[in-house]
């Protein structure tokens, strides 16, 4: 029998016998509901790739054969089979193994793609360099694409592409399993949902004898042929004909839980000389009873659970998300006009309760997040008011069509980002530090940034009455803080506290407000006089924030944030165009990609700890004085 142990790379899966790699799978699939279970992560994905996994590793020389993951939380069986089980006890864990595919880990990991629908086109391209290099016959380019990223619209500009060198060797493998984060929708799921279902063997044999016959078949006229035969092998028993006619050899269904069917496609596959889709049938969360019975697809990315139950550990409080989300059902009870958009990503961005509510009123575009904010620019001519769900990352993705779709329209649309800022365990590609800093750049966009439970209803009851151009609304991940109630207002903006004389002016971005009240707390404390304001409404820059700053000794802005182009460089130039010019700090994240790890932590070694920002506000002060010392 074959355990885990037993493999410390790809090489030791050659010589296994068919029972040894059932007995290998069950041991995987264990192994991943322990460990996944105590550090949390993308558990029903990897469940639904087990047998897939452990076929493409025999069948293919990886690293020589580059296997690329699209999208890359699928890669846990990965890391397994190239010796990287020990390090699962550390997994999202600062200085631990990555929840996607790490060049830092493993020369197996190609790409570090945790966005979704990248991976043809990485492939076309490695494809291109390989064959301009003469490797093609002797290396094999494998895109492994699934959790719904065959929706995207990049996906399908690579395969327009691919399909266009019928000699250049790519494999494409789609992985079935009929999710993204919740059912995958559109016209693609729907043709390989036919693919999926059609029972063509037996029924080929009642129709090739009616076709031979002269009877019609279905509708279609009689060939009578032989090769009418073979043409209703095509068009009916695998009617695979959107792929065939882009160029692409279509080798499906295939069992994605049987290694030797598997095996056997991707052999047919290896030995073709030109593109071809492996088209997998899978069961995300196979083989873990609370995944299975899940119509809800909680356990495509968990936390720390009862391996035994599959339920929290810890019991949830209210999160920012699941205000967003009750608040968006009380908006839409008064307001028939607003519509919800996601991207693929209902139950993580919360509007499950409005597709509850409203099931004619949430449109799940699939993966395409550019698609999303145009759409919702029609929307808006149209007279609807779309609220698009998004994680701040992934805003990235369609930054041209807030530009010049929404912006440049004065569309009513509000983009309503969830984790923004420092996200923490997920790494480098899911922190949502450069939403401010691309949106500071969009004519006409109002951003956002709530600091609580009470100021997020507000803002997003503020949002949807804009109707003259796109707003954003931008939150963190995690667990809500108690609401920090205002002691005053000045200027229109929320004064949150105001200890002593007018030195330090703290100017607080949405869930910096604890770290700042903190900071504040720590300079009086030293006899430094400080005011924390809260703008609210973070771009443009309050028109009113220069006079306030001009009372003040120096200015610093603490955002979760890039410092590039962020928050802080907006309200300086604010400042010096309205001819203040109080020496200023902008406190945030330098411009480089974050490590996994705690957001507390992250946003701590930043300087954005309260110790920090009162080291960083006496600082700038101190050096204010010395530079105001006689020559």
């Amino acid at each position: 029998m074959a355990h885990i142990q037993d493999v410390s790379g790809p090489a030791d899966l050659v010589g296994m016998s068919e029972p040894d790699l059932v007995e290998l799978s069950a041991d995987i699939r264990a192994f991943l509901v322990d460990r996944v279970s105590r550090t949390g992560g993308h558990l029903g994905p990897n469940l639904g790739v087990v047998e897939l996994t452990i076929a493409l590793h025999r069948v293919f020389r990886s690293p020589q054969d580059a296997i690329l993951w699209d999208t890359g939380h699928q890669t846990y069986v990965h890391k397994i089979l190239t010796g990287r089980a020990a390090e699962f006890d550390r997994l999202r864990q600062p200085g631990g193994l990555s929840g996607y595919p790490s060049r830092a880990e493993s020369p197996h990991d190609i790409i570090e793609n945790s966005h979704a629908s990248t991976s043809l086109s990485y492939a076309d391209g490695l494809a291109k360099a390989w064959q301009r290099a003469g490797e093609s016959g002797h290396r094999h380019v494998v895109a492994v694409i699934g959790d719904g990223a065959l929706t995207g619209g990049m996906a399908w500009e690579a395969l327009n592409n691919i399909a266009g060198a019928p000699d250049r060797q790519v494999i494409i493998v789609v992985n079935d399993n009929e999710r993204s984060y919740s059912p995958t929708i559109g016209g693609v799921a729907s043709h390989l949902s036919t693919l999926r279902t059609t029972d063509g063997y037996e029924r080929f044999l009642d129709w090739g004898k009616r076709i031979l016959s002269g009877t019609p078949v279905l509708g279609r006229p009689a060939y009578g042929t032989l090769h009418g035969v073979k043409k209703g092998i095509k068009d009916i028993v695998a009617p695979q004909g959107m792929f065939e006619d882009l160029g692409l050899k279509y080798i499906g269904p295939v069992d994605g839980h049987s290694i030797i069917d598997m095996e056997s496609a991707l052999i047919r596959a290896r030995n073709f000389n030109g593109p071809v889709i492996v088209h997998a049938i899978t069961e995300k969360g196979r083989g873990y009873a609370p995944a299975e019975a899940d119509e809800a697809d909680r356990f495509h990315g968990v936390g720390v659970i009862n391996p035994d139950t599959g339920e929290p550990v810890k019991g949830a409080g209210p999160t920012w998300t699941s205000v967003f989300g009750e608040k968006l059902v009380e908006i839409g009870s008064h307001r028939p006009d607003v519509v919800a958009i996601t991207a693929a990503m209902l139950a993580p961005t919360g509007l499950t309760p409005f597709a509850q509510a409203y099931p004619d009123r949430v449109f799940d575009v699939g993966i395409a997040e550019q698609h999303a904010a145009a759409s919702a620019a029609g929307m808006a001519y149209g007279g609807l008011h779309p609220v698009v769900a998004l994680y701040a990352t992934f805003l990235n993705r369609a930054f041209d069509q807030v530009l010049m779709d929404c912006a440049l329209h004065r569309a009513g649309v509000t983009f309503v980002l969830d984790r923004a800022g420092v996200t923490g365990d997920d790494g480098a590609s899911h922190n949502g530090v450069w939403d401010i800093s691309m949106l500071s750049f969009i004519p006409g966009v109002r951003v956002a940034a709530p600091r609580d439970g009470q100021t997020l209803r507000t803002q997003l009851d503020q949002a949807v009455e804009v109707a003259d151009g796109p707003t954003v609304v931008r939150y963190p991940k995690g667990a809500l803080p108690a609401d920090i109630s205002a002691v005053d207002s000045h200027g229109g903006m929320d004064v949150l506290a105001r200890l002593g004389l007018p030195q330090v002016l703290l100017v607080s971005v949405g869930a910096m407000a604890n770290r700042c009240l903190a900071a504040a707390d720590l300079l009086a404390a030293t006899g430094t006089g400080v005011t924390v304001i809260d703008p609210g409404w973070i771009l443009p820059v309050p028109s009113t924030l220069p006079s306030i700053a001009a009372e003040y000794d120096v200015v610093i802005t603490v955002e979760d944030g890039s410092r590039a182009a962020g928050f802080g460089a907006a309200t300086a130039a604010a400042l010096s165009a309205a001819g203040v010019h109080q020496p200023q700090l902008s406190l945030g994240i330098d411009q480089r990609f974050l490590a996994q790890g705690r957001r507390e932590q992250i946003l701590d070694d930043a300087g954005l700890s309260g110790e920090g920002i009162a080291a960083s506000s006496r600082a700038l002060l101190a050096s204010l004085r010395r530079t105001e010392l006689p020559a």
